[in-house]
């Protein structure tokens, strides 16, 4: 019970920091109920905040997440790492943040092509 509770805690974080950088008047309705149903489901809460935290801060990636991201696929990483970067208070760091999602992307496709 506890493992559920904690899981649907994460969940709910995660959604809520995508809510909170995804600005509502950016993502057309249709877009963001096929950017949920492809993308968000395909990876774990903690997998998702480990991405944010290494895109946008200083985290690090196991190799279970880097497994689960690029079975998420580029387009779907691509695409929410650019919705939040687009935020005013992060824009001035796009350029880096971009990187890091490549860097990330190239990374973990490497861990998964090694396993």
């Amino acid at each position: 019970m506890t493992t559920s509770t904690s899981q649907l805690t994460t969940l709910f974080i995660v959604v809520a920091l995508v809510c909170a950088f995804v600005p509502a008047f950016s993502v057309e309705e249709g877009e963001a109920k096929t950017l949920w149903d492809t993308c968000l489901l395909k990876i774990t809460p903690k997998c998702a905040l480990d991405i944010i935290g290494v895109v946008f801060g200083n985290g690090t990636i196991t190799d279970a997440c880097c497994h689960d991201l690029v079975e998420e696929e580029k387009v779907c990483h691509d695409t929410l790492i650019n919705y939040i970067s687009d935020r005013p208070h992060l824009v001035a760091n796009e350029t880096e943040y971009l990187k890091k999602r490549d860097d990330l992307w190239t990374h973990c496709v490497s861990v998964t092509k090694t396993a």
